[in-house]
């Protein structure tokens, strides 16, 4: 290996030892794998096995993600969290301290020097050291420029116009406003697990032109939404109705229906729940909107998520953010577990107000400022619904024949919801799909 790439080597870790603030980017496994195999070129052993195993992890590692070098490290940069992405989101550019704006721009330029250094220079000098005949394999996959590429590829066809990153400071910190940063710019959808939010990569595909039926709900549903994502006060929301009526395929819809306008949905299970003004304070401060969705909704007498959730629905000392909202499906319309033995009577001497107890569990469903009622589907809804996503799936039989299966279906299932008809749905497309295929064996 000559003097000049030994020296091109030596110039990228310096590059990389240097960042002020994006040290994260090269903290992932490509990252690290990238870093491992420059210094495995520059100190490579006698007989260049070191040097070869650290390109294969590396070859790998972007395999894996199927994506090359130059996408890998734009995305990095775009959903790293570090005090210049965090206060870039929450202020213009112009009041953002002069030094860390410096050190992003430095950060920058940096990158763009391991931007530049592509796979297949580093396959070439992997052949050189290795004393190879030919050069490794080289990771690389051609970059599609529709309008329907990833943020990722966008933003790398806008760099490749820009002599000197550091110059993209301010178009950066505009896109972290708008966009945000860490888990949020990267999922759509996520759960808050054991004191941490967790990415949801395969969020239901649901879509709001499957659901059929509940018109009125779904209308007061979007429109409750839309306010939200205006930036209007939004109410939050009790879906309340019968199992399999369509209340959380509703609200999970509307996720595929508004993610490109910065929607986020925040999945929180009742046992998580009282951790709820600690999520609420940390989401405050992104740029995005959020729905909390809570699924299945219900208390038992002095639940610690009952006074959470109380909080977060009338708050508190603290304002409640715009950004935020509730949004919970119940098959109980007032949340709480009721017993006979919990209505007072004259004989009853353990609590003087015990009217005044009764009627705080019964009327915590009031604290959602919209409720919507569900009722259970009758057979003309249900046989609307079948028949709409029969059309989706593309089930050619006759419509007599279908309502026919239909019917015969709820009966030997979970009778008439809108759950019920999705499943004999599937379990059609499926059948037919099979037999069509062993016909045509024959």
């Amino acid at each position: 290996m000559d003097n000049q790439a030994i020296a091109k080597v030596q110039f990228l870790q310096r590059q990389a030892a240097s960042l002020l603030l994006y040290q994260s980017v090269l903290q992932a496994e490509v990252g690290k794998a990238f870093l491992d195999l420059l210094q495995a070129i520059r100190y490579t052993d006698a007989d260049a096995r070191g040097c070869l195993e650290a390109y294969g992890i590396y070859f790998k590692s972007l395999a894996a993600l199927n994506q090359n070098w130059e996408e890998f490290l734009i995305a990095q940069i775009l959903k790293d969290d570090n005090p210049f992405t965090r206060q870039a989101q929450q202020q213009e550019f112009q009041n953002l301290p002069a030094c860390l704006v410096a050190a992003a721009a430095h950060d920058l330029q940096a990158l763009q020097s391991l931007y530049e250094c592509s796979s297949a220079s580093l396959s070439e000098w992997v052949q050189v050291v290795a004393r190879m005949p030919v050069s490794p394999v080289v990771w690389y996959q051609e970059i599609e420029t529709q309008l329907n590429t990833t943020v990722e590829t966008r933003y790398i066809a806008s760099l490749q116009e820009i002599e000197n990153w550091a110059d993209a400071v301010e178009d950066l910190a505009a896109h972290y406003r708008q966009c945000g940063t860490g888990l949020f710019a990267e999922y759509k959808a996520a759960r808050w697990l054991d004191g941490k939010f967790v990415g949801i990569r395969h969020a239901d595909p649901v879509k709001l032109n499957e659901l059929v039926g509940y018109e009125y709900q779904r209308e007061a549903l979007l429109k409750n939404t839309e306010f939200l994502l205006s930036g209007l006060r939004a109410l939050s929301v009790l879906l309340y109705g019968s199992r399999g009526s369509g209340k959380s395929s509703l609200v999970k819809a509307l996720l595929n229906e508004y993610s490109d306008r910065n929607l986020r949905l925040v999945e929180v299970a009742k046992s998580e729940l009282k951790d709820l003004p600690e999520i609420v304070e940390y989401l405050r401060l992104a740029p995005q909107k959020f729905i909390i969705f809570v699924d299945d909704l219900s208390f038992e007498e002095d639940d610690d998520a009952f006074k959470a959730l109380k909080v977060v629905l009338e708050g508190n000392v603290t304002a409640r953010p715009q950004n935020v909202i509730v949004y919970a499906t119940s098959n109980r319309r007032h949340l709480v577990r009721e017993f006979f033995a919990d209505r007072p009577a004259p004989r009853d001497h353990d609590e003087v107000h015990a009217w005044d107890t009764m009627q705080e569990k019964l009327s915590f469903s009031d604290r959602f400022g919209l409720t919507l009622t569900f009722e259970p589907a009758d057979q003309n809804t249900y046989l609307q619904i079948v028949r709409h996503l029969a059309t989706i799936a593309e089930i050619n039989i006759s419509q007599e024949d279908l309502e026919h299966q239909a019917k015969e279906w709820a009966i030997r299932h979970n009778g008439r919801s809108g759950r019920t008809a999705r499943q004999f749905v599937d379990f059609l497309k499926a059948d037919l799909t099979l037999f069509n295929a062993q016909n045509q064996k024959c």
